[in-house]
C-alpha cells in the first residue's frame, strides 16, 4: 500500500484535500477579475535606487524555464507524498490570498522600464490585459520559495533555493518587480508554509 493509498483511509485527510481542492477551484475565476480590476488603479512611484543600476533586459524565457521546471518538480514529489502535496496547496492558497491583501494595500505603479514577461501559461490567469501593477510582492519569487520549503530531498531543495535566488534576479533584470518586491517575498512564502505545515502535520510521516 502507497503513501496515498495509507492517507485515503483517513478521513481527516479526505476532508483537508476535498477542501483544499475546493479552495483553489475557487479561486481560479478570481485572479483575472481581481488582477484586471488593480491594473486600472492609479498607484504611488517608487525611487528603487538598485533597480535603475540594472538594465531591462527581456529574460522571459529563463523566467518560464525555472517557473514550470519546478512546478514539474513540485508536482511529481506531491504525487508521491501527500504531505508535500497537502503542504503546498495550503502553502499556495494562503500566499494568493496574502498577495490580493498586500497589492490591495500597497498600490504601486510599476518600474517606468518594465518588459511584458512571455509566459503563454502563467499570464492566462490574469485576463485579456498584460498585468503589471501586481508588485508587492514578487508572486514569481515567492512560489519559489515556497517550492523551496515544501520539497523534502536536499537536492530538490538546492534547485529550489537556486530557483528562487535566480528568479528573484530574473524579475529585476526584467524590471517587472521592485527590488522590496523581491526582497519580501520569501517572509510571505514562509508565513504562508508554517501555517500549511500544521494543516499538513498529521501526514508528514506519508
Amino acid at each position: 500500500m502507497n503513501k496515498w493509498e495509507l492517507a485515503w483511509q483517513e478521513p481527516l485527510f479526505k476532508q483537508k484535500f476535498l477542501f483544499g481542492i475546493g479552495v483553489f477551484i475557487s479561486l481560479m475565476p478570481v485572479f483575472p477579475v481581481f488582477y484586471q480590476y488593480i491594473e486600472k488603479r492609479n498607484g504611488f512611484d517608487q525611487n528603487d535606487i538598485i533597480l535603475q543600476q540594472i538594465p531591462a533586459i527581456d529574460v522571459s524565457m529563463p523566467i518560464f524555464i525555472v517557473t514550470w521546471a519546478m512546478a514539474i518538480l513540485l508536482i511529481i514529489r506531491a504525487l508521491q507524498s501527500p504531505a508535500i502535496f497537502i503542504t503546498y496547496l495550503y502553502g499556495f492558497i494562503g500566499l494568493n490570498i496574502l498577495r490580493f491583501i498586500s497589492i490591495m494595500l500597497f498600490p504601486f505603479d510599476p518600474p517606468a522600464e518594465l518588459i511584458p514577461i512571455t509566459d503563454p501559461i502563467a499570464n492566462h490567469f490574469y485576463g485579456q490585459t498584460y498585468i503589471t501593477k501586481d508588485l508587492f510582492f514578487s508572486g514569481h519569487t515567492a512560489t519559489q520559495f515556497l517550492f523551496f520549503m515544501c520539497l523534502q530531498k536536499r537536492s530538490d531543495k538546492i534547485m529550489a533555493l537556486i530557483g528562487t535566488i535566480a528568479m528573484g534576479v530574473l524579475v529585476l533584470i526584467q524590471h517587472v518587480h521592485f527590488t522590496i518586491d523581491v526582497v519580501c517575498a520569501p517572509f510571505f512564502a514562509y508565513l504562508c508554509y508554517i501555517i500549511s505545515r500544521k494543516i499538513a502535520k498529521p501526514y508528514l510521516p506519508y
